[in-house]
């Protein structure tokens, strides 16, 4: 081969390798850390860069996402001595790349080493019943803890979260055993609040009932007291009434007269009444009687009469 021939081919290698090394494009969301001669040197952004060949190199690559890392199933002890597996995941993004870079080897391998040992201590804090409960509480607590490690190291720990909490065989059986229980006693208290409230409702009914009727009775001897007193009344004006057409009957010609016959057969009437009462025939013992009884009455009516008369002159 031509000696022209292999410089020519071996000269376009070499241009090709320097403008490989030379320009440099960092995608969107990433940063380059440029080392020159082994030494930190600046950190690229998203765009096109110049580097000096030869001297210059991309020593780490990082992207500026948030990162998912999953934390491995690990046991934990809680306070009532209680064995407990349990995962969880934990949310990362870089903020300063030359710290990522330079501030520890692995910070993956970091952070979630330092999440599972802060996690058993957070377990071991509190009773089996309240790592159910207090989710929210051990993750807050597992992010403040490894984000403030982390912070030398350019990571900033977004948020941590407990995906499965597994105790053991015979801590679940006892657990469903305590859970079936409290619902059976929940059933039967509410049964019996059940039961109270309709004892209530019947004695509210019933005593809403007698209220009722003994409104009822009040009005209805209210009405019959109105309509006795509206009885006596008519009957009093009608004899009011009465009385004062007789008056009126006996002050005119002839009405004493005829008072004295309506008193005599009266007294006559009467008088055969009390004699069909028994066998025994009664007869009075004075036969005047009746004249004497009529003369009787017929003065009174005049004496009445006189004294009206008196009294309107």
């Amino acid at each position: 081969m031509d000696i022209s021939l292999i410089l020519a081919i071996g000269f376009s290698i070499f241009v090709i390798v320097t403008v490989a090394k030379t320009a440099r494009i960092v995608p969107q969301r990433e940063q380059f850390v440029i080392e020159r001669l082994g030494k930190y040197s600046r950190t690229l952004d998203a765009g096109f860069h110049i580097l000096i060949p030869f001297l210059d190199k991309v020593a780490y690559k990082h992207s500026m996402k948030e990162i998912a890392v999953d934390v491995s199933q690990q046991t934990c002890i809680t306070r009532d001595n209680i064995q407990v597996d349990i995962d969880g995941i934990i949310y990362l993004q870089v903020v300063d790349a030359r710290a990522a870079s330079y501030g520890i080897t692995d910070y993956y391998f970091a952070t979630t080493q330092l999440a599972q040992t802060t996690l058993r201590s957070e377990i071991g804090k509190i009773e089996l019943d309240k790592t159910f409960e207090e989710r929210d509480v051990i993750n807050a607590r597992v992010v403040e803890t490894v984000d403030k490690a982390a912070e030398p190291w350019g990571i900033k720990v977004l948020r941590y979260e407990v995906k499965d909490i597994m105790p053991p065989a015979s801590v679940t059986d006892a657990l469903e055993k305590q859970m079936r229980a409290e619902r059976e006693r929940r059933a039967v208290v509410a049964k019996s609040e059940g039961e109270r409230q309709a004892q209530i409702n019947v004695s509210e009914g019933a005593k809403q009932e007698m209220i009722n009727l003994s409104e009822g009775q009040k009005l209805k001897q209210i009405n019959e007291a109105e309509g006795k007193a509206s009885e006596i009344r008519l009957i009093a004006e009608a004899t009011a009434h009465g009385l004062r057409t007789i008056a009126a009957a006996i002050n005119e010609e002839g009405g004493l007269d005829a008072v004295n016959l309506r008193v005599a057969e009266q007294y006559v009437k009467e008088f055969g009444q009390l004699a069909k009462t028994n066998n025994t025939l009664i007869i009075p013992s004075n036969l005047g009687d009746v004249g004497g009884m009529v003369a009787t009455v017929m003065k009174s009516m005049e004496a009445a009469r006189e004294s009206r008369v008196t009294t309107e002159n």
